[in-house]
């Protein structure tokens, strides 16, 4: 009887996602299958753990939109995920838990929260960070970048960043009262930098032929655009989906080897 209540309570949260726009219809297919295979091993807990983080994450995207819409041209993608965003955030907690259905332990739980913490944190500190009244600055020279340039912080982000782990770690200590909030919290935001590290440099940039703007689309101006650094296979994707799986991994061993 649960397993069809989570199959419901997936499909009208994907559903509800495709409605709002905060998902594509390939993001909103991927996301009922990913909310799946999480509710296979963690059931309704792992369900809210993914609302806390989907619904949170959207919410901030949509918070005073209008003042990301220049940044929009220098990112790939808008603020309506598709199934390779889905993927990028949800593919690690999702195999996690069906390690974790096969092989019960309390370190595969605590790699799930870690990685939607990781995700969290990387996601709060790009939706809020863009709003900071400051001009961001690159992580590896502290120069200051523009608005939506891969690798750039700001205080404000940062705080976010802190604040997205956090938020997670408090949600699952509610759920499974013996998580560790600050340590959860602490590698959340570990993601989150190491994302912001790999997006300053190896994550693909490109420049416009036309109007000279760096970006990240291969299409701007009508134009194909020049590649300027970093593999043509890093995108914002991949730099998110290794930024999450480097934060669980490094969890992973430094609580075994403990």
């Amino acid at each position: 009887m649960n397993e069809w209540i989570y199959i419901v309570v997936t499909f009208i949260v994907a559903f509800g996602g495709w409605l709002v726009r905060s998902l594509s219809v390939s993001g909103a297919v991927v996301a009922f299958f990913v909310g799946l295979l999480i509710s296979l091993g963690f059931e309704w807990k792992g369900l809210i753990m993914l609302g806390a983080f989907f619904v949170s994450s959207s919410l901030w995207s949509k918070f005073q939109k209008h003042k990301k819409m220049a940044m929009f041209e220098k990112v790939e993608k808008g603020d309506q995920r598709d199934y390779m965003q889905v993927l990028a955030n949800g593919s690690v907690p999702a195999v996690i838990s069906l390690i974790y259905f096969f092989s019960p332990s309390t370190i595969w739980l605590e790699m799930f929260i870690v990685s939607i913490a990781a995700a969290n944190s990387d996601t709060w500190a790009s939706e809020i960070g863009s709003l900071s009244k400051q001009s961001p600055r690159l992580i590896t020279t502290w120069k200051m970048v523009e608005r939506g340039t891969s690798g750039g912080m700001t205080l404000l982000g940062t705080i976010a960043a802190i604040g997205g782990a956090l938020f997670v770690g408090i949600v699952s200590f509610v759920l499974w009262h013996d998580i560790h909030l600050v340590f959860v919290g602490l590698f959340g935001f570990l993601g989150s930098m190491i994302d912001t590290w790999m997006g300053a440099v190896c994550q693909v940039n490109y420049c416009c032929a036309v109007c000279g703007l760096e970006t990240e689309k291969k299409q701007h101006c009508g134009q194909g655009t020049i590649r300027l650094k970093g593999g043509r296979f890093i995108n914002n994707d991949m730099v998110n989906w290794l930024s999450i799986i480097s934060a669980t991994i490094l969890y992973f061993f430094v609580t075994t080897l403990q």
